[in-house]
């Protein structure tokens, strides 16, 4: 297969493909209002292009953005952009709008995805994935986000809008079930649509999925899920980290044939993908149309240095230059290289999703790791957490509070905390020293959260369904303590 040989460039040439995905970029938008401002014609390499860029968050090109949905073309990128994806992930009232051109829409959205089934048949070679139907659950679109020159929805529904016609006879729900706004609503027709068809694959945000899954063994009363379809065989999953669901999963779909394959396609891009069944790592894809940068994020340092220049085992924060017109631009996401030949990471959590109070620089992965080991320990399952600082009590005590809402209830709670207290000491060495002797900061506390508490938070926000989901660590107490109240 063609592909299958420029693939393999990500191997040895990783290097190479960056520079002359920065090259094609910056000649491309040399025209536009954002490259002559910035010397596009001539930048000649990437030491250029860093004298001559800043690094820009969402507010920097908020502006511009605007223009463009309001119909000015050639700002950050040739032509008329006609595509916004509404931001996911974010607890704000504050929307993003991140624009999708359409060379970024078929060269960086839809090549990850045709990439992703290319590397699950060479891992697969006796599939039948294309003997049924894909079931794929995205978002919607926001027609109150609409302006005259621009539309605007979830990055899934912008996807399955500009879809080739032709995949709608291999994919499930109908288009007009896909794109609804009430997630409620959905779930049900999607469920009844899916019941009679011959599902082999499924794609979609882990805890969304679940819920609908759930509604279809409701409905036809079966065991397993493959009572259902018997020839599912793939759950292509991403937007969230599989591991507290992955339990769930392994009980609803008891097939051996059953795989799990994770993706890492954001608003701003597809990034990467699993390409060996056996290494949790995803492969950085290097060739959509997306110049990396990275960030450090250990200690004080906080250098920014091209792919080519980094190093395994660090916590770095993303930046990317796209052909949507983002120019080094941080996504907010945060990730940690597991090998440089090829490039291959894990996500390790949020820029803004992090407990730093007392100087334990605590993040996502630590708190991810730390359940799955705790869970395994005690047969307790997670399905939803937020945990936040306790910056003093009555007592004057200070400690990490986790509001976890459990499929699975651990049988001794106190146990499971102090298993869980116990591994994120090992796992992070900063946390490790605050809790010390109890000085700095005592026992984490976990507070059991009534059935469907998260959902019924996003529910209140408009943010049910689609790509939302509950920040996992926050380093103020905003988001628990509107929690706590809706947990009486």
């Amino acid at each position: 297969m063609h592909r299958m040989k420029e693939l393999e460039k990500h191997q040895t040439q990783g290097e190479q493909l960056q520079r002359e995905v920065l090259r094609h970029l910056l000649t491309s938008a040399k025209d536009t209002e954002y490259g002559r401002e910035h010397a596009f014609t001539t930048t000649k390499d990437y030491d250029d292009f860093v004298r001559h860029n800043p690094v820009n968050t969402y507010e920097e090109l908020k502006g511009q953005i605007e223009r463009m949905r309001h119909g000015e073309r050639d700002i950050l990128w040739p032509g008329h952009i006609k595509w916004y994806a509404k931001s996911s992930g974010t607890t704000n009232d504050k929307s993003k709008f991140i624009p999708v051109s359409d060379e970024g829409l078929h060269k960086i959205h839809y090549a990850g995805g045709y990439d992703s089934v290319a590397l699950y048949l060479r891992n697969n070679p006796q599939s039948r994935l294309f003997d049924g139907r894909a079931l794929i659950l995205g978002g919607s679109h926001a027609p109150n986000y609409n302006l005259r020159n621009s539309l605007v929805g979830d990055l899934s529904a912008i996807l399955i809008e500009n879809i080739n016609p032709l995949a709608n006879l291999i994919r499930i729900p109908k288009k007009s079930t896909a794109l609804l706004s009430d997630f409620e609503v959905k779930r049900d027709r999607i469920a009844y649509e899916a019941i009679k068809k011959n599902v082999t694959n499924i794609s979609g945000v882990p805890s969304w999925m679940l819920s609908v899954l759930n509604r279809v063994m409701e409905i036809t009363n079966k065991t397993h899920l493959e009572d259902v379809w018997p020839n599912l065989e793939v759950f292509f999953h991403g937007g969230v980290a599989f591991t507290p669901y992955r339990k769930q999963y392994e009980q609803l779909i008891t097939s051996p044939r059953m795989h799990y394959m994770e993706t890492y396609n954001a608003s701003e891009g597809f990034f990467g993908l699993q390409d060996d069944p056996m290494d949790k790592s995803m492969l950085l894809m290097l060739d959509y149309g997306v110049f990396y940068e990275f960030m450090e994020l250990s200690g004080q340092s906080k250098n920014i240095v091209p792919l080519w220049a980094v190093e395994t085992d660090k916590n770095y924060a993303m930046i990317i230059s796209t052909s949507c017109g983002l120019w080094r631009y941080m996504i907010g996401d945060t990730i940690r290289f597991t090998s440089t030949n090829p490039y291959k990471f894990v996500i390790s959590g949020r820029t803004k999703s992090f407990i730093n109070a007392f100087g334990e620089e605590f993040i996502v992965d630590n708190a991810e790791q730390g359940l799955a080991y705790t869970c395994e320990q005690t047969g307790a399952e997670v399905l939803e957490y937020t945990a936040a600082p306790v910056f003093m009590d009555a007592n004057a005590k200070c400690r990490h509070q986790w509001l976890i809402e459990f499929s699975k209830t651990p049988q001794d709670l106190q146990q499971f905390t102090s298993i869980l207290d116990k591994r994120l000491q090992e796992l992070n060495s900063d946390y490790e020293a605050k809790r010390y002797k109890d000085i700095t900061l005592q026992q984490l506390e976990i507070i059991p959260a009534r059935q469907g508490l998260f959902n019924d938070w996003l529910k209140l926000r408009g943010k049910l369904g689609g790509q939302h989901k509950v920040p996992r660590l926050s380093n103020d107490r905003g988001i628990i303590d509107q929690l706590l109240i809706l947990n009486k």
